[in-house]
């Protein structure tokens, strides 16, 4: 049993759980709020960004889509200005290329000018096109209307990252997996980790991202949600040129999934997806993953039950285009007619932490929870890394208001 004792040093005042860019982001606003502040990371691969960061689409979002208000909606637009400042400050691979979303059909195009309301509502630029003018834009894509958002760009997340740990002064310890923690309010949080060290700490932030949750218990405060994890399938164009910018399609605003897209990435190759599919395993990157006691976990939440029956349709239509390239590539040609299969090559694929309420509700907004000497990131996934400095700042604001009240 790991124990905090009275009468021992702290090694750290706030122990981070989770080297992806909501934890170095949060170290680094921890010592940029209050330098001296002694800060320890711990993250259980070998390196930064190895997960939701580092397997995403390298989008720098601009917040169109989310509620007036909503966390997401105010850190996105205000991460994204802040993102482009900090790959430029740091010399970080980035570009501010806009994006198009395409409506390909008449039921589609209420809810792209719903689109164009939110996104003024939320501060944000649109320039609404009509179908001969999209070819201004993407001169091989075909709708019947589309917008422009000019805020939109992409980066390299993993730089970033790294940038933003080495910039935090923190101790970062990587290979360091949390086996068991020892919380006591009166006296602080110890840590055992997977290669036998001990990590006494006055205050435990969890960023554990697809493992948030059974941290959170394993602390024992009960989160309220499970992770479920959906996983995100990729290809890569064949023919780049294809494609100028970052083409979307309309979403369906009953989830938070945005669709299969076309990114074409700071390294000028273009990627299309992801789709979301249920994941075997936390880390299912592949069907051939599977891990059954996370599986059992999935299955042992009620809420996983009421949104498979909620949402079979959606889900059946996500689960063909993962078994099917045919039908993978049918939808894409609804955005870009010219695409077939031959051009599809198999990318890496992500997995989303996406967090489900005991009812089967997905959550839809960032989810940050306090315990006794704990805050918990319950819910951060897309648009988390675009936003990942204000959220940072709000994790670090929480866990120095709580280290000052210790």
């Amino acid at each position: 049993m790991v124990q905090v004792r009275a009468g021992i040093a702290y090694d750290c005042d706030v122990l981070v759980v989770g080297g992806g860019i909501v934890g170095l982001s949060t170290a680094y606003a921890i010592t940029r709020a209050a330098p001296g502040t002694r800060v320890t990371v711990l993250e259980k691969e070998a390196g930064a960004a190895r997960h939701q960061t580092g397997r995403n689409s390298g989008v720098i979002h601009s917040g169109i889509y989310y509620r007036p208000g909503s966390l997401k909606a105010r850190y996105a637009v205000e991460g994204a200005a802040e993102m482009v400042k900090f790959c430029a400050e740091y010399g970080i691979a980035h570009a501010v290329t806009g994006k198009l979303i395409v409506a390909t059909e008449r039921a589609e195009l209420p809810r792209l000018h719903a689109l164009v309301q939110r996104g003024r509502e939320n501060g944000i630029p649109v320039r609404e096109l009509g179908a001969a003018q999209i070819g201004e834009y993407e001169p091989e894509v075909r709708g019947l209307a589309a917008i422009h958002v000019g805020t939109t760009g992409v980066c390299d997340f993993v730089g970033v990252a790294r940038q933003l740990g080495a910039a935090s002064g923190a101790d970062i310890r990587y290979g360091a997996q949390v086996v068991r923690v020892d919380r006591r309010p009166e006296r602080g949080v110890a840590v055992l980790t997977s290669r036998g060290d001990v990590v006494r700490a006055r205050v435990l932030v969890n960023c554990a991202g697809l493992y948030c949750d059974e941290l959170a218990r394993l602390t024992g405060d009960e989160p309220g949600m499970r992770i479920v994890p959906f996983r995100g399938e990729y290809y890569e164009l064949a023919r780049p040129e294809l494609v100028r910018g970052l083409v979307y399609p309309v979403p369906d605003p009953a989830f938070p999934f945005l669709g299969v897209h076309l990114t074409r990435g700071i390294d000028g190759g273009v990627h299309i997806g992801p789709n979301a599919v249920p994941a075997l395993a936390r880390e299912g990157y592949g069907w051939g993953v599977v891990r059954p006691r996370e599986v059992a976990g999935t299955l042992g939440w009620p809420g996983s039950w009421t949104l498979a029956r909620r949402h079979w349709r959606y889900g059946g239509g996500e689960l063909r285009r993962s078994v099917s390239k045919k039908a993978f590539t049918k939808a894409v040609r609804r955005l870009l007619p010219a695409v077939d299969e031959g051009d599809l090559v198999p990318a890496a694929a992500g997995v989303r932490a996406q967090a489900v309420l005991r009812d089967g509700t997905l959550v839809d907004d960032f989810l940050i929870k306090e315990g006794p000497r704990a805050v918990h990131v319950l819910n951060a996934p897309s648009p988390a890394a675009t936003a990942s400095l204000p959220i940072g700042r709000e994790v670090a604001r929480r866990a120095l208001e709580m280290l000052g009240s210790v």
